[in-house]
């Protein structure tokens, strides 16, 4: 008997245990290559190791939940930054690359959940950020997706497969860059419009309203309208309308008013019952029931959409909440907690890397003390594009499902 429970025990780890052999084995024989006294046959080991690691696509280095970010090149001093250390907000997680001794690689090694998606850069002394030069898996980000970062992908992550353009499924229309005068607000606005493929032939629409719509729209970071045709075509969702508004000023893209139009603002509220809705219910075939209009943004987005749908539910019967800035406005609390307000659906997402996932778990326990229907779903990843991005297909199943 204790012979088959040993036998059962090497099974087991054998079986879950991780293997870190390679990961181990590789920095290894850098390390001896780096005591190489030739300094010809030292160098030509260690393009021959680097080229190694390149043609596997294994810069950097990641076997199970450990990574090795590698740089090869002339510095004083290497940094790696990202999302895993707030980019640069928290100063208690290691960054400082080593140099190994006689090369020109800087090393920095760190653990991660295996299922992690995180935005990183590289900086050389001090002050130059670089992408990863050595990795091919980039993600754009920024406010109007100004700019791309590296990106670390752990062994377990996965692409929602519904970002990928598939042409066999049909398309729907995007209408660009129309124009709303808002006397509300005193200015002009953007927004865009996709409708699903035949709509003129279909019974009116469901519709969600998406703040940052230029960046949910945007190939590079959101692809809501890619995202949209292969739910649409799988029939997992219904067939719905979606109104992307443009925050930045239409003469000026560069002027970007979305801090002032997020931050729970009774006049963008305001803008969007009195004006924005009956312009667009008076053009497109939308249903004009609340229970079928939804909400939905990201950071400043995700508080103005819980904002929207708690301060006025007889407008919005459904919210999609992604990586909210509660913490902006703490007042959201106390509004979401009105046991008189009616049920509706709301669908939050939110990192556990340097992300809202504090303030979120604050507010999903108020919704689970509410008659909401709501959905919460957590991620090994930060305050991204990255991440957004592969949860939007969640986001509309739960507040469209065919289900």
């Amino acid at each position: 008997m204790q012979f088959l429970f040993i036998l059962f025990l090497l099974v087991a780890l054998n079986s879950f245990g991780q293997d870190y052999t390679s990961f181990r084995n590789k920095l290894q024989q850098l390390q001896q290559i780096s005591s190489v006294t030739d300094s010809v046959q030292r160098q030509s080991e260690i393009e021959q190791w680097w080229s190694a690691l390149r043609q596997q696509d294994e810069i950097p280095l990641i076997v199970e939940d450990s990574v090795a970010f590698l740089y090869q090149g002339e510095a004083k001093s290497v940094v790696w930054t990202g999302d895993f250390n707030g980019w640069g907000y928290d100063k208690t997680f290691p960054v400082e690359g080593k140099q190994i001794p006689n090369t020109r690689i800087w090393l920095l090694k760190s653990s991660f959940p295996k299922d992690a998606r995180l935005d990183y850069k590289i900086v050389l002394d001090g002050s130059n950020y670089i992408l990863d030069p050595e990795n091919p898996h980039q993600q754009w980000s920024g406010v109007g997706g100004g700019s791309p970062n590296s990106e670390l992908r752990m062994p377990l992550w996965k692409e929602s497969t519904e970002l990928l353009v598939n042409n066999n499924v049909p398309h729907g229309t995007v209408k660009h860059d129309l124009l709303i005068n808002s006397k509300i607000l005193g200015y002009q606005l953007t927004y865009s419009v996709y409708l699903p493929d035949g709509y003129e032939k279909m019974e009116k629409l469901p519709t969600v309203y998406v703040t940052d719509g230029y960046e949910y729209l945007h190939p590079k970071l959101g692809n809501m309208a890619t995202v949209l045709d292969n739910l649409i075509a799988e029939k997992k969702i219904k067939p719905i309308a979606a109104i992307f508004i443009d925050h930045r000023e239409p003469i000026n893209r560069s002027n970007n008013k979305r801090m002032q139009e997020l931050a729970m603002n009774s006049s963008y509220l305001d803008f969007f019952i009195k004006e924005l809705i009956p312009h667009i219910e008076k053009r497109y075939p939308i249903i004009s029931d609340f229970s079928q209009r939804a909400i939905m943004g990201t950071s400043m987005g995700g508080l103005t959409s819980t904002y929207f749908a708690f301060a006025r539910p007889d407008v919005f019967g459904m919210a999609g909440i992604q990586s909210p800035a509660f913490w902006t406005k703490p007042q959201i609390y106390q509004l979401c907690s009105n046991p008189a307000n009616p049920k509706m659906k709301i669908s939050m997402t939110a990192g556990l890397i340097n992300d809202t996932s504090k303030e979120s778990r604050k507010m999903k326990e108020i919704l689970a003390a509410s008659s909401c229907e709501y959905h919460y779903r957590e991620v090994n990843e930060g305050h991204s594009w990255g991440n957004w991005r592969n949860l939007i297909d969640d986001v509309l199943i739960d507040l469209f499902g065919t289900k």
